[in-house]
């Protein structure tokens, strides 16, 4: 297995309870890595501690649970799992909602617009804010944002996630930019369909099994965000990585 440096780092995980962000907590954890992980729901925070806590036995894990969009809750949060960490080298933003799916533009309620805004754009702006004087002083530091294919293509029905995503892009090459002079790389993961809680449910099926195009695991994504994590990535850095089988590629247009 080839070696990606992350043994002992200090690594936080937003959305870390479920889905993308469970796996990515637990793929830094089999690296040796120590992590913290925070949701939403105290419930599922215990039942995702459990999980990773039996399954890395020898591991630091720890978690929270706030409101990611709430900007004195994410404070004090990651300020207390950073404390138990012993620091920070590796943040990655991996809350998000999808809102509800399948409302046309006259049909979209400005309360639901904004909160798929509020949860998707500015809870990683505020992950950041809150993190960033930990990363400062991290070794090889670097905030992965959890992004998706909506952000480059749209569909009917998805507006006010393809705006939140689209917007998730362009946040990740302003962050590199801003943060390029001190050293904290900055890039985004952005995978089309994940066998997930929340694909599920946006979609209305109790399994992805048989759908009649590929669907990624979890796991698959979060081997993505702990390998730019690595300092063996060390030259990537504003990138929007899409990981869609490569259907962003192929021309819809009917000629």
């Amino acid at each position: 297995m080839a070696d990606l440096g992350l043994s002992g780092r200090r690594v936080l995980v937003t959305g870390g309870t479920s889905g993308i962000g469970h796996a990515v907590a637990d793929a830094f954890a089999e690296e040796g890595a120590h992590v913290g992980i925070i949701g939403r729901s105290p419930a599922r925070l215990h039942t995702a501690l459990e999980h990773l806590r039996g399954k890395h036995p020898d591991a630091v894990i720890v978690g929270g649970s706030c409101d990611i969009s709430s900007e004195q809750a994410v404070t004090g949060t990651t300020d207390e799992l950073v404390s138990q960490l012993g620091g920070l080298d590796h943040l990655v933003s991996s809350a998000g909602i999808s809102g509800s799916l399948g409302a046309t533009v006259d049909q979209v309620a400005a309360d639901e617009f904004v909160e798929v805004q509020r949860v998707n754009v500015l809870g990683p702006f505020l992950a950041l804010k809150a993190a960033l004087r930990y990363l400062r002083e991290g070794k090889d530091a670097t905030y992965t944002l959890i992004g998706s294919d909506s952000g480059f293509v749209a569909v009917p029905g998805m507006l006010a996630y393809n705006a939140s995503k689209g917007a998730v892009v362009q946040l990740t090459r302003a962050l590199s930019t801003e943060l390029y002079t001190e050293g904290i790389r900055v890039n985004s993961v952005c995978p089309s369909i994940v066998d997930t809680p929340m694909a599920r449910e946006g979609l209305g099926v109790e399994s992805l099994q048989d759908l009649p195009y590929p669907v990624s695991k979890p796991a698959d994504i979060a081997w993505l965000v702990v390998s730019l994590a690595s300092r063996r990535s060390a030259a990537v850095n504003g990138v929007s990585l899409l990981a869609d089988f490569g259907f962003h590629a192929r021309s819809s247009f009917p000629a």
